[in-house]
């Protein structure tokens, strides 16, 4: 008999072996478990005393994915701001004013982060630079806020190993976008399989993310109710605003407790009344507190409020995203006392023109700054 318990870590897990045959898994998993993470780096690190006997070793990958079932589901529901990051003159990464801007977006209810988004403009950014941010963010938000953290790279293991690096770092879950360069090889089989190696490698929940406006390839519905039922597949993040997609996705994942994010503020009302949990979206940088009571207004069944707010906020919604894009979200933080600052090469800063537009707009709303 060999006997092997964990006591020090949040879960405690039990095994006994008898004669060579694996008798019996025990799992209990405790409240204040965030991820699957704890779980996984305590066994990995105590595999060679615990795999003595041969039958546990054919076990392994299914005890690990059995148990994610319990471990690796993590309430996304509220809004997480996809945060900008901070350059200075020279394009480095500026800490200061990022903790600056934490010390904004911590007055207001969200319910965690997402950085390295699309907004985070990660596709410039160093592999380095991406996982020393992460690491700051998670000094910075408060505790019990999540941090998303995206990890997609072109290669699959490129963003095995990214994954694996946002999790020590100390992301919650790992937001993965679909891989773009070669469009005409993405099918549905490939971005299947590519979603699954990413998941089953990954020491965190990992949550899809289909940004079609900046990819030009939007994850097809069947792949995505497909990798709904993979224990550590926990979401889809959907920014292309397909709301017949949405809904449809929404109805077919119910069984899996599998949720699904709005990917902006223009369309987050009427993803809600479908079924979504929450939302991804540029707005909330600068507009966090109204974005927020949109969804506070949703959860309370107060719709013709929820209505009005939703229609206010698509027109400068719209200006930070498909207008003036990351540059326009940078220069409307400012008229809010946070900081945007530049963006890093080659996207250009705004026009005086196009500047004067974009106030315009948010001049409407409260807190704006001259």
């Amino acid at each position: 008999m060999y006997w092997s318990a964990y006591s020090l870590v949040p879960i405690m897990a039990a095994v006994l072996v008898r004669g060579g045959n694996l008798t019996s898994i025990c799992l209990f998993n405790l409240p204040i478990l965030r991820s699957r993470y704890w779980f996984r780096s305590c066994v990995e690190s105590n595999k060679a005393a615990i795999f003595k006997a041969d039958p546990f070793r054919k076990f392994w990958k299914t005890v690990r994915f059995s148990s994610s079932l319990a471990m690796s589901s993590l309430d996304l529901s509220g809004i997480f701001p996809p945060i900008v990051t901070p350059f200075g003159d020279n394009e480095g990464v500026n800490y200061d004013k990022l903790k600056y801007n934490f010390s904004k977006w911590n007055d207001i209810p969200f319910s965690g982060y997402v950085v390295q988004g699309s907004n985070g403009e990660y596709a410039y950014m160093r592999a380095e630079e991406k996982i020393d941010l992460v690491h700051k963010v998670r000094e910075l938000a408060p505790k019990g806020k999540l941090i998303l953290a995206g990890s997609g790279c072109e290669a699959t293991r490129d963003t095995i190993e990214m994954t694996n690096k946002m999790a020590e770092a100390g992301a919650d879950a790992a937001l993965v976008v679909t891989p773009c360069f070669y469009k005409s090889g993405m099918t549905a089989e490939a971005l299947e399989k590519h979603f699954t190696k990413v998941a089953d490698s990954s020491p965190i929940p990992v949550i899809l993310y289909s940004v079609p406006a900046n990819t030009g390839i939007d994850l097809p519905s069947e792949c995505i109710i497909k990798l709904s039922s993979h224990p550590n597949i926990i979401a889809l993040k959907d920014s292309g605003g397909d709301i017949t997609k949405i809904g449809y996705v929404i109805h077919k994942t119910a069984g899996n407790n599998f949720q699904v994010l709005a990917g902006s503020a223009s369309f987050l009302l009427a993803s809600y009344c479908l079924g979504a949990v929450g939302g991804v979206c540029a707005l909330a940088n600068v507009l966090g507190r109204e974005v927020c009571k949109l969804h506070e207004m949703h959860k309370h069944g107060k719709m013709e409020e929820a209505k009005l707010l939703q229609h206010k906020l698509i027109l400068p919604n719209t200006a930070v995203t498909k207008t003036y894009g990351v540059p326009g979200l940078k220069k409307s933080m400012e008229f809010f006392g946070l900081y945007g600052g530049p963006t890093r090469s080659p996207l250009l800063p705004l026009k005086e023109s196009q500047e004067a537009e974009l106030r315009d707009i948010f001049k409407l709303f409260g807190g704006y700054q001259a």
